[in-house]
């Protein structure tokens, strides 16, 4: 009996370690999109890092909001996403921790006026297209409340990012609400518009940052702490002039454009150091801290009935990994 209890015992433990090993096997899947502060993950995908440091990836390219719908169905480890959307993310069921904080935006996020458009406050009465309830949205109320103005002063146009270009040269708006490229794209489109408010107005409105499964996180943290390590050399890659040019060219082949075209995009986004990140990752009220900063997001999501009950801000970020 005690044999027969021995050779079970060893089948389960066998088994128990053939199935973590699987696990472990599999590559950390990674869903990043169309911004700056996330494209700079090609550097090190490209230059083959990953490899170098051990660690097995595998990045997946997709629309914003698809990312998010892929990283909430399960479908991937861990997204790209700003600390806004990772809370309207995590409100469906589908928690994240923010472990990595890649950039803020300081200035590529816009509210872009059609010609005549010259401020804010010229919007009032008029259509404004934007992605409601998203971060575009948040960046457009923050700019009304700054200019004495509400959501009432204005009449909302629902309208996917990627589809604002159109929709501002269409007549349908007077305005939109866009990232680059999209509101890059939104200029050239539409001659004579031009931005009447950007997230340069507001630094730390929008941080962007790696939001990882808590299951994911606690069953490889050794690998994320490696692919953190990754990031900066990319980082370093991108900030070193011998090899800016380099890094530039990567990033704008990623997105499909040539480097002149994309070097711009690179003045509205704030990459950060790692000392630089860690300043906006300890705990404080306001926009200079991601809790402050994720705080107000949370304010504005349950506000407009994004969803119904506050999250647990703190729950979603771990800033360890970082130190």
């Amino acid at each position: 009996m005690k044999s027969l209890f021995t050779k079970l015992l060893a089948t389960f433990l066998a088994g128990a370690f053939f199935s973590s090993a699987a696990f472990a096997a599999e590559p950390l899947k990674i869903g990043y999109s169309d911004w700056p502060g996330w494209a700079a993950w090609e550097i090190a995908i490209e230059k083959g890092w990953f490899k170098e440091e051990g660690v097995d990836v595998k990045f997946e390219w997709f629309d914003y909001v698809a990312s998010m719908d892929a990283f909430a169905a399960g479908k991937l480890d861990a997204v790209g996403m700003t600390n806004g959307d990772a809370l309207v993310t995590g409100s469906t069921g589908a928690k994240s921790v923010m472990i990595l904080m890649n950039d803020y935006s300081n200035g590529n996020d816009m509210v872009i006026g059609k010609p005549g458009i010259n401020s804010i406050k010229d919007l009032k009465g008029k259509k404004v297209g934007v992605e409601i309830g998203f971060v575009s949205h948040l960046l457009l109320l923050n700019a009304l409340e700054k200019n004495g103005m509400t959501e009432a002063d204005v009449e909302l146009v629902n309208a996917p990012t990627n589809e604002t270009p159109q929709v501002l040269a269409s007549g349908e708006v007077d305005a939109i609400v866009a990232w680059q490229p999209s509101s890059g794209q939104a200029l050239d489109l539409v001659p004579g518009s031009k931005p009447i408010y950007t997230s340069a107005d507001e630094p730390g409105l929008i941080y962007d940052l790696l939001c990882v499964s808590p299951s994911s996180l606690d069953a490889r943290r050794d690998d994320w702490l490696k692919v953190i390590k990754v990031w900066y050399r990319a980082v370093d890659y991108l900030n070193d002039p011998a090899t800016a040019d380099d890094a530039v060219k990567i990033m704008a082949s990623r997105v499909g454009l040539d480097a002149e075209t994309y070097k711009p995009f690179l003045k509205g986004t704030k990459i950060l150091t790692r000392e630089e990140a860690n300043k906006f990752m300890v705990k404080g009220d306001g926009f200079k801290s991601i809790y402050g900063s994720t705080k107000i997001a949370d304010d504005f999501n349950v506000a407009n009935k994004v969803y119904e009950k506050p999250q647990p801000v703190d729950d979603y970020i771990d800033p360890s990994l970082m130190k």
